[in-house]
């Protein structure tokens, strides 16, 4: 059994239908789509049919489509004329199963991903925002028109059927070293300083997993720690319109740990940065979402290296923040970087 994804335009002339709508990026190559379109030659007219992969970034309220704004920039797209038939692809077991589901008058298509686009990404609406989230998805469309790219010709929403699909990374199998860091910091009227020691256990953690994190202090000052706090930042880089970076908290707790002077603690703590504690944060990355079902916070963006920022659309990465509080108005700050990526699903090739 192979589920099978259809929309048909309004007009009824045109039905696309994928076999997935997840597409794993691999780092060195992402998967294919393939795809098929069923027409109706009643509908056609003196019209041609195509399809197209693009993806594009999409800049929220799609009510002002309706003045003639248009919110959404394609970083990238692809097309291929599918009737009348210009070049035919290789069949893959997946044209077959779309074909079988399709009947006659059915033609396939296959799109390429480049490796060097950017994975879908939505950005978390406010409580009052309407419309669509912002953020870089990708889209398969058909459509009939008389020419390929006519820019005065007018595209009726109803001879065109659409269908979001994902771009994914998921976490690399081997998992490496924890990043560790420390640091030494004197204060006034203590000659001695207070020492602070982070590490983790592996540097890639998966959504929702416990993150343990080992913490070391040595106070050899003068001055009682009073307490320390564990933030985990997610910072979002939209690299594409402009070099907007933001810094968003996605989780804080506060341990009421003393330590005095001249005195030691250790321990491993665990937190769970997660998605249902920050619901209301407008603007957060969030893993791209197909309809309103719920995701997680975004994935950590691996970058791949030499390729062009600018195709990147937005990159997201977290930290861990340890913050010691001391008596008399000091404190004593640490960061590690984190990775959050989900596991690879069992059975997926390769």
């Amino acid at each position: 059994y192979h589920r099978v994804f259809k929309k048909t335009s309004k007009s009824g002339g045109l039905t696309l239908y994928l076999g997935k709508r997840d597409y794993v990026d691999h780092t060195t190559s992402v998967d294919q789509v393939d795809g098929v379109v069923k027409i109706d030659p009643a509908e056609l007219g003196d019209r041609k049919v195509f399809c197209q992969l693009a993806c594009a970034f999409r800049y929220g309220s799609e009510d002002l489509d309706v003045m003639g704004l248009c919110f959404r920039k394609d970083i990238w797209f692809t097309q291929t004329q599918l009737y009348p038939q210009t070049n035919k692809p290789t069949n893959t077991a997946m044209h077959d199963t779309l074909l079988t589901k399709a009947g006659e008058n059915a033609y396939a298509f296959t799109f390429e991903i480049p490796n060097n686009l950017p994975c879908s990404v939505s950005l978390q609406p406010g409580p009052d925002d309407k419309g669509k989230a912002c953020g870089v998805d990708f889209e398969v469309k058909t459509y009939l028109a008389k020419e390929a790219n006519d820019p005065n010709e007018t595209i009726d929403k109803k001879d065109t059927a659409r269908l979001i699909v994902r771009k994914i990374q998921y976490a690399p199998t081997a998992v490496g070293a924890g990043p560790k860091a420390d640091i030494c910091k004197s204060f006034m009227m203590s000659d001695k300083p207070v020492h602070l020691e982070a590490s983790l256990q592996k540097d890639l953690y998966f959504h929702g997993e416990a993150i343990q994190i080992k913490i070391k202090i040595k106070n050899e000052s003068n001055k009682t720690v009073k307490k320390f706090k564990i933030s985990v930042d997610q910072t979002t880089d939209i690299v594409l319109y402009s070099a907007d970076k933001y810094t968003k908290p996605v989780f804080c707790q506060e341990f009421a740990e003393t330590v005095d002077p001249n005195g030691t603690y250790e321990n491993t703590l665990a937190i769970t940065p997660v998605l249902t504690e920050n619901k209301d944060k407008r603007g957060l990355a969030l893993d791209g979402r197909l309809k309103d079902e719920d995701t997680n916070l975004a994935s950590t963006s691996i970058l791949k290296s030499a390729i062009d920022k600018e195709v990147l659309g937005i990159l997201v990465s977290y930290k861990i923040k340890i913050n010691l509080m001391v008596a008399g108005g000091g404190d004593v700050t640490l960061e590690l970087p984190l990775m959050l990526m989900h596991p690879k699903p069992e059975g997926n090739c390769p």
